[in-house]
């Protein structure tokens, strides 16, 4: 399999995807698209059906023996082709309640949540400070904080410390939002905290920040 990715630095979304298949060890390679360069639609075609990254590269034999190649772009459509085709099911809750929230908590962030993805940018590389932010992003933040709680401690068999006891599809979807809370030094409860300290600890992630510290950006002006 082949995950194409934009830049480490920026792209939350790649992250999601990135980050599910390290954790869980599965084999693939990784194409880099410089994202917000005069090339970036040009090396977008023919990988990229909506000119967004991430976007997965499977070639597959079905149960004839022929090969396909199979592209999927999205990254819940990605985690959920992963889950299904190479970990069992492992990387979303056993217990169908859990699983439903997990779902829905990924859904939401994957359709709200505009202004603070906006105002607070993922920037790995960021000097952590405080910025000022509307009021309308504030509620988005408190929403974020709430149904974290209600994850973390709703949580009882098998907890790791994660949002569903064990690393799921959904820490991974909020691994960005650790990293923007992170960067933007939002203020948030004891067990929110402790819940980022073992996210930003994972060898994945850290191996992602290290990439991303390394990265080097040339943004063409006008084009960003």
């Amino acid at each position: 399999m082949k995950l194409i990715i934009g830049n480490k630095n920026y792209s939350s979304w790649s992250l999601r995807a990135w980050l599910l298949m390290r954790q869980f060890n599965v084999d693939f390679s990784q194409q880099y698209i410089r994202l917000f360069t005069n090339d970036m639609i040009e090396n977008m075609t023919g990988l990229c059906p909506n000119y967004k990254v991430p976007v997965l590269i499977d070639n597959r034999k079905n149960e004839l023996g022929h090969c396909s190649v199979i592209k999927i772009w999205d990254s819940l459509a990605i985690c959920e082709y992963v889950n299904e085709q190479y970990l069992d099911g492992k990387a979303w809750p056993k217990c169908i309640e859990q699983r439903a929230t997990a779902r829905s908590i990924c859904a939401e962030m994957h359709a709200g949540f505009l202004n603070f993805r906006q105002e607070l940018p993922m920037n790995c590389r960021r000097h952590p400070a405080a910025i000022a932010y509307s009021p309308e992003t504030q509620q988005e933040i408190n929403r974020i904080i709430a149904l974290l709680q209600e994850c973390l401690q709703a949580c009882t068999t098998n907890n790791e410390g994660f949002l569903f006891g064990k690393f799921s599809i959904a820490d991974a979807y909020y691994m960005p939002v650790v990293a923007r809370f992170t960067s933007y030094q939002i203020i948030v409860p004891e067990d929110i905290k402790q819940y980022m300290e073992l996210m930003l600890t994972l060898p994945a992630y850290q191996q992602w920040q290290v990439l991303a510290e390394q990265e080097v950006e040339v943004i063409e002006s006008g084009e960003v």
